[in-house]
């Protein structure tokens, strides 16, 4: 073969061999280096979990040095964005919030199955909140109103079998009460209704309700902790009102596809720890009534099979259809 043609050829092959290459040197660039995040909220924007995301989101994108995109995939209590997450790519660059408890009716991607806790992000109450112009004064009086007329109340939540909807059928289970459900694809569309009338209460995230009681167009009758928060430190518990015995915790979990290399979500998990002491966060936490989770990944796993065990024998208790 002439030594020219032998030439062309070798430089041919090696032109092909770079290009080759280079979708494989992308892949090669180390977290989180190659791409932004993106991080799923399966509600609609203004509720609590969407803006105690954004504002996490905000502070772990300064620290690990990547943009992080908030999407906003509402439907099915969250389960759409859940599925969405389950299907990702297995390299740490789609997460998802999942707030707790969240019973579904049918099986739904969860945490130690299809997808990996990274961290505790927060947890807190839930307000009860009515109109603010003729109602009831107080708890009890509120009790004694719905009992009187049970066919009059109903109560918003962010959507069928949330922590918000359990802690409404707990509350009627305590209370003797019958107040009907209304599912919300998120806070800020129920504040909206109950603000105008068209929903009696509302069992929400302190967040989208909190302006609202301030201003004086909601009354907070109470928090489902054990323990009053910061931001509305007038508001009883449900306890200190007069419902005994009565404890309900929203939560806020960080979660990536299973899969995703341990050392990646160990790092996401330092992020967390270390953006939870941040000034913004801090201030964001404490308006929505919420504290820092601090947890491992391991631990964080834990703490939600716990909590959705709890809240399975409250659901079976009170024959809650979640379809």
């Amino acid at each position: 073969m002439p030594s020219h043609i032998s030439r062309r050829l070798l430089l041919v092959a090696g032109l092909a061999s770079g290009l080759s290459l280079q979708p494989a040197l992308a892949q090669e660039k180390p977290w989180p280096t190659a791409k932004p995040i993106t991080w799923m909220v399966g509600f609609v924007p203004g509720g609590s979990v969407d803006v105690i995301t954004r504002v996490i989101a905000k502070a772990v994108s300064e620290k690990i040095g990547q943009s992080i995109v908030i999407e906003n995939r509402p439907g099915a209590s969250g389960a759409l964005a859940l599925q969405a997450v389950a299907r990702a790519p297995k390299d740490g660059y789609t997460l998802v919030t999942i707030p707790g408890p969240v019973l579904y009716g049918q099986r739904q991607p969860e945490i130690g199955k299809e997808l990996s806790a990274v961290a505790l992000m927060s947890q807190g109450p839930i307000v009860l909140v009515g109109k603010k112009d003729g109602g009831p004064s107080n708890l009890s009086e509120l009790i004694r109103a719905m009992k009187k007329t049970p066919s009059q109340w109903n109560f918003a939540s962010s959507g069928t079998g949330t922590g918000q909807h359990l802690a409404g059928e707990l509350f009627n289970s305590m209370a003797g009460t019958e107040m009907v459900h209304i599912p919300y694809k998120g806070g800020g569309q129920a504040v909206t209704d109950i603000i105008g009338g068209q929903t009696s209460l509302g069992m929400l995230g302190v967040t989208p309700v909190l302006a609202h009681i301030k201003s004086g167009q909601l009354k907070a009758y109470a928090v489902t902790t054990t323990f009053r928060i910061p931001s509305l430190p007038d508001v009883p518990t449900m306890e200190e009102a007069g419902l005994k015995g009565y404890e309900a915790t929203q939560y806020f979990v960080a979660a990536v596809p299973s899969g995703v290399d341990a050392r990646i979500v160990s790092r996401l998990n330092a992020a967390f720890e270390e953006t939870s002491r941040t000034p913004e966060v801090v201030a964001a936490l404490e308006a929505g009534g919420q504290v820092a989770g601090k947890l491992s990944p391991a631990e964080t796993q834990k703490f939600v099979v716990k909590s959705l065990a709890k809240f399975d024998a409250v659901a079976k208790k009170a024959n809650i259809t979640l379809n």
